[in-house]
């Protein structure tokens, strides 16, 4: 429908034509002698005047079926890093001053607010909750890139959803990484790994039902295990596996086990994540050898080619690198003796253009 017959009455004549003046009130505005003296107006007008409170609608409920939703701010005055977070709507409106004194990079600033999406990227944090809480900025997505336990026992898990519940972010996006021992099925099946025995004590008293069932404790966040999401027009795909390290959690032996897990990485993806680095970038480990996968590598280089890969693992290889075409981020927060130093890894990208309800407007 087009916008012009948005604005019709119900017997089809244009709003805008004119109607009989009413008797009651004349539609004729001429300027209040008092204009200048707004309070001693409001308080000779008050008694006649209507004025309910409304509570406004909770974000969080659901839209309506074939409503529109409007949300609204105003006197940003270029804080465009502390804006809290900006509920999900059709339509955004900014009531205006939105920048200082209207410099030209403030204005360019506000622009690139309102057109790209900030993705926020964490990594082997170990259940170090109380650092994080400190140091994540705010932004639309948030990414953890696994290793977010010691071990994936039920408590470890239910004290990160609590702290995710927590984030302002509108998007968190989680996969597994090899600490999370309790999301793989199959280590937790055999029980017969070094590490797993390692911390048989820990396991002791666990029941089948709580391993089996342990993803269902993040609700908080969207959980991906070899699978996708779209979130904000981007396709972001993740997978926790890596190449064989002392039986840890998702190790898989290098070569074409984990080239099974690689290929089922669809062509088209913008943001990838892995547990796990790919070779040559963020994979060189405190004894000198690359810890990467190699057919990792091949994988993002030659056939997804995704925008950004974003992984962690390996604590030392922690920042940011480029081939040119995949920007490649080692998000890991603990270094190499799982002390938390490093901060979170930002990168913001422009918001991919969706079809709405403006393109089938006509003027």
């Amino acid at each position: 429908m087009s916008f012009r017959r948005m604005l019709k009455g119900a017997s089809g004549r244009s709003l805008s034509a004119k109607q009989p003046e009413s008797d009651e009130q004349s539609k004729e505005i001429t300027v209040h002698p008092e204009t200048n003296n707004p309070t001693r107006v409001w308080d000779t007008i008050r008694y006649k005047q209507k004025v309910d409170v409304v509570t406004p609608v909770d974000p969080a409920t659901p839209k309506p079926k074939d409503h529109v939703r409007f949300v609204c701010i105003s006197d940003t005055h270029s804080k465009t890093d502390r804006i809290p977070d900006i509920p999900d709507g059709d339509v955004l409106i900014h009531a205006g001053d939105f920048t200082k004194i209207c410099r030209r990079k403030e204005v360019k600033n506000f622009n690139d607010f309102l057109g790209h999406t900030r993705f926020v990227c964490t990594s082997d944090t170990f259940s170090k909750t109380t650092y994080l809480s400190k140091v994540v900025p705010p932004g639309d997505v948030f990414i953890h890139a696994g290793s977010f336990n010691n071990v994936g026992l039920p408590r470890e898990v239910s004290a990160f959803n609590e702290f995710l519940g927590t984030l302002p972010h509108r998007h968190k996006i989680v996969i597994a990484g090899n600490h999370e021992l309790t999301f793989d099925q199959q280590l937790m099946t055999e029980r017969n790994s070094h590490v797993f025995m390692s911390f048989a004590s820990a396991f002791e008293g666990l029941k089948t039902n709580e391993w089996k069932d342990i993803r269902s404790l993040l609700t908080n966040c969207t959980y991906l295990e070899d699978s996708e999401i779209q979130v904000m027009g981007f396709r972001i795909y993740g997978s926790p596996w890596q190449p064989v390290f002392c039986d840890w959690g998702f190790n898989l032996p290098r070569g074409q086990p984990l080239l099974d897990k690689w290929n089922k990485i669809p062509e088209g993806t913008d943001i990838l994540i892995t547990h796990g680095p790919p070779l040559g970038h963020g994979d060189l480990a405190s004894n000198g050898c690359r810890a990467g996968c190699v057919e990792l590598l091949s994988t993002v280089q030659r056939r997804v080619r995704p925008k950004y890969h974003v992984f962690g693992h390996i604590h030392e290889g922690y920042g940011v690198t480029t081939d040119g075409q995949t920007t490649f981020v080692n998000a890991a927060i603990c270094d190499v003796h799982y002390r938390p130093c490093n901060p979170p890894i930002v990168f913001d990208l422009p918001t991919p253009r969706v079809p709405t309800v403006e393109a089938e407007s006509s003027v």
